[in-house]
This record gives structure tokens, C-alpha cells and sequence, in this order.
């Protein structure tokens, strides 16, 4: 299951729930009961790996040399 990462607006109270993709997002806070819960949307890394990704990792058989 996903984790979500909340914020109060209210009282600034930070915190994550596990939650399936069918609940419905938290909007009250279990802190201060205001209804003031907002998510906090974060960079996701990106990883490339394997062959592809750098010039030099062009099609085989290539003997193009940067001209």
C-alpha cells in the first residue's frame, strides 16, 4: 500500500498514513480535530540504469564520433 505524507495547516502537525488507492484522503487532523490536513506532494528520485541513457550508449555499430 502507498504511504502519504500529510500536513496541518492549522497546527502544522506532520505525519503519514499507509492508505489503499480507493481511501479517501485524510482531512482531519488527529491532533488539533481541525479539518485543515492537506498532502505534501514531494519529488520523486528518478534512477536510470542499464544501457540507453548517455550518448556515448547510442546504437551499436555506430562510429559516430560527436561530429
Amino acid at each position: 500500500m502507498p504511504t502519504y505524507h500529510y500536513r496541518c495547516k492549522n497546527c502544522g502537525y506532520d505525519f503519514t498514513e499507509e492508505q489503499s488507492f480507493d481511501d479517501d484522503p485524510i482531512t482531519i487532523c488527529p491532533k488539533c480535530n481541525e479539518e485543515q490536513v492537506r498532502k505534501v506532494f514531494s519529488a520523486v528520485p528518478i534512477e536510470f540504469k542499464g544501457h540507453g541513457f548517455y550518448r556515448t550508449d547510442g546504437a551499436s555499430g555506430s562510429s559516430d564520433s560527436g561530429k
